[in-house]
């Protein structure tokens, strides 16, 4: 086969535009070894340009998260500073005072560095799920631990009604459900019951939780899932439900706030896929 100096001079610009991220289709349809090489060459360039897009939205996400710790970090801070510089004149018992303030807030520092970290990670696709199949009985044992002193002080408990196996990564959808049911039991009256049950149809498996609150109005809602701009308590940063969100969307699968066909309350539908 031959080739004019021509077609590698063109070949050569085509790559180069490709290379500097311009489009650069250089196929054309026919036969020979020339253009099974122009093929080739095209779907190189493609691919770099794939990922090199994937690399750029990696960068943005993260950016965009490490923005909202760095605002969310100045109050904090600037709270602690204050607190330091009057514990050189306060009395000892204020001292101790101050001391267990800023451990507290520290360790809140701590835990929303890290859930803002594991979202940027989740949302820039970089997580690796692994799913295994796991009942909900053994997910709620992983669980209860984490919201056992919030229950114990509101007088609650929590009852699965059904225990059917569910094709997920375990721990996140751990991370997930801890905050799900955190909500439920923020939402929910003393001494009521926090519903956990399961499923599945042709289409998904489910698992969901169940409160028996005053229900969510439909403007909470919407921002129930917006990283800040929905917290149950004034503590609260406003970020569990927006991760548990991620982590279910991550793992292909999806977090659906409904009211209940009968009494009152709210149910969040974990949905797996199949």
């Amino acid at each position: 086969m031959w080739v004019s100096r021509k077609e590698i001079e063109t070949l050569s610009r085509i790559i180069e535009s490709g290379a500097a991220g311009k489009e650069a289709d250089i196929r054309d349809n026919k036969e020979g070894a020339f253009s099974i090489l122009k093929d080739d060459i095209y779907r190189m360039i493609e691919s770099q340009k794939d990922q090199l897009d994937s690399v750029s939205k990696q960068r943005d996400i993260l950016a965009e998260y490490m923005s909202d710790i760095s605002h969310q970090l100045k109050t904090p801070i600037t709270s602690m500073r204050i607190m330091a510089d009057l514990m050189e004149t306060a009395d000892p018992e204020k001292q101790a005072e101050f001391l267990t303030d800023i451990r507290m807030m520290l360790g809140k520092m701590d835990w929303l560095v890290k859930t803002l970290l594991n979202m940027a990670k989740i949302d820039a696709g970089t997580v690796g799920f692994v799913k295994k199949t796991v009942t909900v009985s053994e997910l709620m044992k992983e669980v209860l631990p984490s919201v056992g002193i919030l229950l114990d002080i509101n007088d609650q408990k929590t009852e699965l009604l059904h225990d059917t196996p569910m094709e997920c990564d375990p721990r996140w959808t751990v991370e997930a459900l801890t905050n799900i049911v955190k909500n439920a039991a923020e939402h929910s009256p003393k001494g009521s019951t926090i519903e956990i049950d399961s499923g599945e149809n042709a289409i998904y498996r489910f698992l969901s939780v169940r409160d028996h609150g005053e229900g969510i109005d439909p403007a909470s809602l919407a921002k129930m899932f917006r990283r800040f701009e929905y917290s149950t308590n004034e503590s609260g940063f406003g970020i569990g439900m927006p991760l548990a969100m991620s982590i279910m969307k991550g793992q292909g699968g999806d977090l659906c706030p409904e009211k209940p066909k009968e009494g009152d309350g709210t149910v969040f539908i974990l949905k797996f896929f199949k």
